[in-house]
């Protein structure tokens, strides 16, 4: 596609180039019908094949123990099997003890610097209008208990194992350095037991309207968009390290390039307790890109897309792809869980959930240009306690107690953040 889209500050200007990149799109496609039809037939097999390997397995998610990552004890075939689902757990990538003691000591931090009584609610409306609501999201960033694990071997190990999955070398380009992942602060999750949640409805994340007009994601869908869908390869880092976001106000946004989003559990989890789901076929993104050129949707309709909001996956245009959502199994405190950056994902709603549901996120976001300035950044929002870039800028532990601090920094933080 030769048009760019650099500016959507008003919705009458997203909702021009809607119309006037759907009439580039269809030319260049041509039988976008046939297309459609042929994604929606490899993802649905995909789908249809995942539910075999719940019936069969309990879940559908691959799941591997951390010490055979560290000990390079991953068997090709299992490789093959994460990169076919875009998902994995990885077993006790701390051990329980040690991420029961964060969960402890995250509460103490809450509560030696008062969080509740200081608490303004959220600070966004990133989500939009999701089917279901939020999580239950604290906008904390700078806890001992976080930054120990973002800086630990177990998570730099893992998030080389990950980043290993991509190819990130092509026509003599390396798109980034897979065994440094930057430290990307993001929030925690804190859900009580007895809670009653509408968890969190479908969506994509790194980008809605941008996947449609930005040129550098026009160039990741090339094959998509140029009718060659069996050549496209959701796993090939080509131009995905040159993407932007646009700027959204003060609502989240991604700045970094994450091969992986993840989360590790500070709490055991149940199945049936408001968990993570997902539809485990990464090349489902073509089915996304594809759907609002097909005849049904209004010509200045994006199924639902808005600017400065994630991409949603609904009832109404996507509920083949809604049937397809699959939960990850039951967890204990330690386990992480991860999927790729393209992959659809939800919450579950819950009722009088049983124990805790507790969580800190941490992704995998590997070394390269973008993710490099975006950790000086970090650098700086951690040295005076501010909420990082990405997020908004509510600032709440800029004077607490217990803080981590830049001195505590390891080499591998240090080095996450450009330090040494």
């Amino acid at each position: 596609m030769n048009t760019s889209f650099t500016s959507l500050q008003q919705p009458e200007d997203a909702k021009h180039h809607i119309r006037l990149m759907k009439q580039v799109l269809r030319a260049q496609i041509g039988d976008v019908e046939g297309l459609f039809e042929q994604v929606r037939s490899k993802i649905l097999s995909e789908i249809a094949a995942a539910r075999v390997e719940e019936a069969r397995n309990g879940t559908a998610w691959p799941q591997v123990r951390w010490d055979d990552i560290a000990a390079g004890r991953i068997s090709d075939e299992v490789k093959d099997h994460i990169r076919r689902r875009g998902c994995v757990v990885v077993r006790q990538t701390f051990t329980r003890e040690q991420a029961l003691g964060w969960d402890a000591s995250m509460l103490e931090y809450l509560d030696k610097n008062d969080f509740d009584e200081v608490y303004k609610g959220p600070g966004d409306n990133f989500f939009g209008s999701l089917d279901a609501s939020r999580p239950e999201i604290y906008p904390i960033y700078w806890s001992e208990a976080q930054m120990s694990a973002r800086q630990s071997d177990a998570m730099a190990q893992t998030q080389s194992f990950l980043n290993r999955l991509w190819i990130f070398e092509s026509n003599g380009t390396r798109w980034f350095d897979p065994d440094v992942s930057i430290i990307y602060p993001d929030r925690i999750r804190r859900r009580l037991p007895g809670t009653t949640s509408k968890g969190l409805g479908a969506h994509t994340d790194s980008g809605a309207l941008e996947r449609w007009l930005l040129p550098a994601y026009q160039q990741v869908f090339s094959k998509i968009f140029n009718n060659q869908f069996d050549q496209y390869d959701p796993w090939d880092a080509a131009h995905r390290t040159e993407v932007n976001e646009y700027q959204a106000g003060t609502t989240t946004k991604c700045s970094v390039f994450r091969t992986f989003q993840g989360w590790t559990a500070l709490s055991d989890m149940q199945l049936h307790q408001g968990l993570l789901h997902v539809v485990p076929v990464p090349e489902a993104m073509a089915y996304l890109l594809l759907r609002p050129l097909l005849k049904d949707v209004p010509e200045d309709e994006l199924c639902g897309v808005a600017p400065g909001k994630v991409l949603p996956i609904s009832q109404q245009w996507h509920p083949e792809l809604i049937e397809g959502l699959c939960s990850i199994p039951a967890m204990e405190a330690g386990d992480s869980v991860w999927w790729h950056c393209d992959v659809i994902h939800s919450v579950a709603p819950v009722e009088d959930q049983q124990g805790w549901g507790n969580v800190m996120y941490i992704p995998a976001a590997p070394l390269c240009e973008k993710n490099a300035a975006y950790a000086t950044q970090v650098a700086q929002a951690l040295a005076t306690g501010a909420s990082p870039g990405d997020f908004p800028k509510e600032d709440y532990e800029t004077h607490w107690r217990d803080r981590f601090t830049l001195d505590a920094l390891n080499s591998n933080g240090r080095r996450s953040l450009g330090l040494e």
